[in-house]
């Protein structure tokens, strides 16, 4: 006969996962498509900078957060005031000229110039000790969350108009971020071998593989469904391509966002989207593919 503390050695050291946070997430990630398409039939491409700078912004705030966490005093709101020129200047001021690429060279030179302006304010600090790491913090922000992610801005101006931009724009957010969806749910069927235990025990290289399966199929059913609205170049085989790369990178950047928080000892960084977290939970995947997406679509263009 096995005894009632036998049996609770013998009882799985794992229990089943509570479906209640899926169907949380899964169910804010359709209001959160829902708003954002809703958003773009009505507004075109402005919808789209609009939202790109406010998730920017919120990112760029919760990134200082963890900083702070970390005995770091990062200049918050100058770094949130740039990175609202970063993102949206740029788009609104082609809006007035011809040439969008005059402003190419905007967000570098916005970046260089915070950090005089970050220098010259640290010199009348009255504490000497963390002058470098202010001047750190506050870079380091801008140069992983506002600019890496005003390349979205940069990617819808690559075309003729803004609104022809708007589709390659959103392929790219859709492989990306539906590969997050597919990881999940491969990972919660399949999942058994951990990719990166130390960084975020949860994901699994079953969830990967099936995240990337995910986005290379909705790629490609995008690119056979609606080929008039993509580049010419952008063939069923190709858009394969281009997102077995983006759905890899969407992964790296999703783990990169991981380790940042378990350094600073955080689960989520906000509580603004049910089932999901704050902002930064949710561009996480984002970040990194911007820059790749641009570079690839500069030369499919």
């Amino acid at each position: 006969m096995v005894s009632p503390l036998s049996k609770s050695k013998l009882a799985p050291s794992n229990p089943s996962r509570p479906t209640l946070p899926v169907f949380s997430r899964l169910l804010s990630t359709l209001v959160l498509w829902s708003v954002v398409l809703s958003s773009l039939w009505f507004f075109g491409a402005d919808a789209a900078i609009w939202l790109l700078t406010l998730l920017t912004a919120l990112t760029l705030h919760e990134f200082y957060a963890l900083t702070e966490k970390l005995g770091h005093r990062p200049f918050r709101w100058f770094g949130l005031s740039i990175s609202v020129l970063m993102t949206a200047a740029p788009f609104y001021l082609t809006q007035y000229y011809t040439e969008a690429e005059e402003f190419a060279g905007l967000a570098p030179a916005l970046l260089a110039l915070a950090f005089v302006v970050c220098s010259v304010r640290v010199l009348g600090a009255r504490d000497n000790t963390n002058r470098v790491e202010t001047i750190a913090a506050t870079m380091l922000g801008l140069l992983y969350v506002p600019f890496m992610l005003h390349y979205f801005a940069r990617l819808i101006l690559l075309y003729d108009t803004p609104e022809a931009g708007l589709v390659p724009c959103l392929w790219v957010i859709v492989v990306a971020k539906f590969c997050d969806v597919g990881a999940l749910l491969t990972g919660l069927a399949i999942g058994k071998h951990k990719m990166a235990p130390r960084i975020s025990p949860k994901k699994t290289w079953e969830g990967a593989g099936g995240g990337v399966l995910t986005s290379i199929g909705l790629g490609v059913a995008i690119a056979h469904y609606f080929p008039d609205y993509l580049p010419e170049l952008f063939t069923p085989a190709v858009a394969a391509l281009v997102a077995l790369v983006i759905a890899i990178t969407a992964i790296v950047s999703d783990l990169i966002e991981s380790a940042i928080k378990r350094r600073a000892d955080t689960k989520d960084t906000g509580a603004l989207i049910p089932g999901i977290g704050g902002a930064f939970d949710l561009t996480d995947s984002l970040i990194f593919t911007a820059p790749v997406a641009y570079v690839i679509f500069l030369f499919l263009r």
